[in-house]
């Protein structure tokens, strides 16, 4: 007996040593209407195994990669448009994460409206609680509101894009985003620093070949994906030939030219415009904007996105300006003034929903979601508004209405504008496939710190700083007053813009 207790006792530790541990994720990539690739790392080798279905208590459908590695990425195929998956992640013999809690929302089909949300992060990577309240206020900002699709603008893991900088940085950083909605990243200086350092492209599975649509690049470092009447590329600032006559151009010009989607939003790293932490007046910045800005507006772009300045800036509806910024003519340049805000200066225009070429961009650099450069110029002559403040961006497509907000460590709205396209009609299929008795679940208005936020809105388009909730039951009249009210103290208190006699809050 003794000889069997012993021997029991010496198999413990064996039996133990073949449980595998999560180190990382899961996370999702490359998701399209019918596809998308779950990804996570163990502590040892293994199969990973992905178990599925439309009923978080029923996951009656799998994929199982039989390759015995650390880093798992497994693509699901054959699901259906515009449904959430409940999924669990692990390996033949064990479940390393399940619940209610993991799922995915596939894209809808190519061409087929539906309101979508997008998150924007711009050199989030610092790990820091800067990064963290920004994250939390985002998190207060869209409560239940699903988060269709996210993207990080490059410096996504300072200082040097290391993998242990990239599991500080994001995956210990938002896990719950990254486990609920697929991640679209862009190359940074700061992700690539270190010659040889490759973290980047192992930790990322972006489409090469159209998987998730658009023309195939042959190249993670740029890419194009559609979701629903939206066409969306990335592209490589940094480590891809910036010429004309270079493949990403090449390629850039003709993906354009074959999408005919109701919206396009290009993004990079390096902006084209920006007076904040950089100056967009040389280097990687001054060679993008000579190249691909009038590419991008003559293929009927509608927003462009940048990070690398530490700060927030947000341009007029802008075509036609390639050079220095004192080149800059508001007289021609400008496609349409003021604030793009309705019941303000109006909302920006385009003649009909689909592709509008240079009917002019809004340019954006949102490169202030982990820290920021308090003390720079911020007066680049293009840019409507330029705040240094801490934030992320947020897009809502619905139809023929685009809407985008910047919203600070605080929950707070500091701008936005709308863009219409046609009559912008919104769209009428929301949701097709949600199982019945479930919500558009993402997060709960609470930081990951169980440190309750509240959104506020501070925008110049909304005049006083209210609580987004405070006015919800609150009879029209009373509305109407404090919308009147709220437009005419906006109205007396703006600080002058340097330009055009336009006039904004900070």
């Amino acid at each position: 007996m003794k000889h069997l207790y012993l021997l029991i006792f010496l198999c413990l530790p064996l039996s133990s040593s073949f449980a595998l541990e999560l180190k990382r994720g899961p996370y999702l990539q490359s998701g399209s209407d019918v596809q998308v690739t779950f990804a996570w790392r163990t502590d040892v080798n293994s199969n990973g195994l992905v178990k599925y279905g439309t009923d978080p208590n029923d996951l009656n459908q799998q994929k199982l990669s039989n390759s015995n590695v650390k880093d798992h990425f497994v693509t699901v195929t054959g699901l259906n448009p515009n449904t959430k998956y409940y999924y669990s992640i692990g390996s033949s013999t064990e479940v390393l994460a399940s619940g209610p809690d993991y799922f995915v929302w596939t894209a809808p089909a190519k061409g087929v409206a539906k309101k979508t949300r997008m998150w924007v992060l711009g050199d989030s990577g610092t790990a820091t609680a800067d990064a963290r309240d920004v994250r939390d206020a985002y998190y207060a900002f869209t409560g239940n509101t699903h988060t269709d699709l996210w993207m990080m603008l490059g410096d996504n893991a300072y200082p040097n894009g290391t993998d242990t900088q990239f599991q500080n940085a994001v995956f210990d950083t938002y896990p719950e985003m990254l486990r609920k909605s697929v991640l679209w990243p862009a190359i940074g200086n700061h992700s690539l620093l270190d010659a040889g350092e490759t973290a980047y492209l192992d930790i990322f599975d972006l489409p090469t070949n159209a998987e998730a649509g658009g023309l195939a690049s042959g190249t993670e470092n740029y890419y194009s994906f559609d979701y629903g009447n939206i066409h969306l590329v990335v592209l490589d600032s940094l480590v891809s030939s910036r010429s004309a006559t270079g493949a990403m151009a090449m390629w850039f010009e003709e993906d354009l030219a074959a999408t005919d989607q109701d919206w396009i939003i290009v993004y990079w790293h390096h902006p084209p415009y920006t007076k904040g932490s950089h100056d967009s007046d040389s280097g990687n910045m001054k060679q993008m904007r000579e190249v691909f800005n009038p590419i991008l507006e003559n293929a009927g772009v509608d927003l462009v996105l940048g990070g690398h300045s530490h700060g927030y800036e947000r341009s007029f509806l802008l075509q036609g300006h390639y050079g220095l910024s004192n080149t800059f003519n508001s007289n021609t340049m400008i496609v349409q003034p003021g604030n793009g805000r309705e019941g303000e200066d109006g909302a920006y225009t385009k003649p009909s929903l689909g592709v509008n070429p240079q009917q002019g961009v809004v340019y954006t650099v949102a490169g202030s979601s982990g820290k920021v450069n308090v003390n720079e110029p911020y007066d680049h002559p293009a840019m409507f508004i330029s705040l240094p403040s801490l934030g992320s961006v947020v897009i809502d497509i619905d139809g023929g209405r685009l809407d985008m907000q910047f919203i600070n460590e605080n929950a707070q709205v500091l701008d936005s504008f709308s863009m219409i396209k046609g009559s912008g009609q919104a769209s009428e299929v929301l949701n097709q496939n949600m199982p019945e008795g479930t919500d558009n679940e993402n997060m709960d208005a609470t930081s990951e710190n169980n440190d309750s936020l509240t959104h506020t809105d501070t925008s110049v388009g909304n005049g006083l700083g209210c609580n987004a909730g405070a006015l919800k039951n609150t009879s029209l009249p009373y509305i109407l007053l404090i919308w009147s009210l709220a437009s005419f103290i906006m109205r007396q208190r703006r600080i002058r813009l340097h330009h055009l006699g336009k006039s904004t809050t900070v």
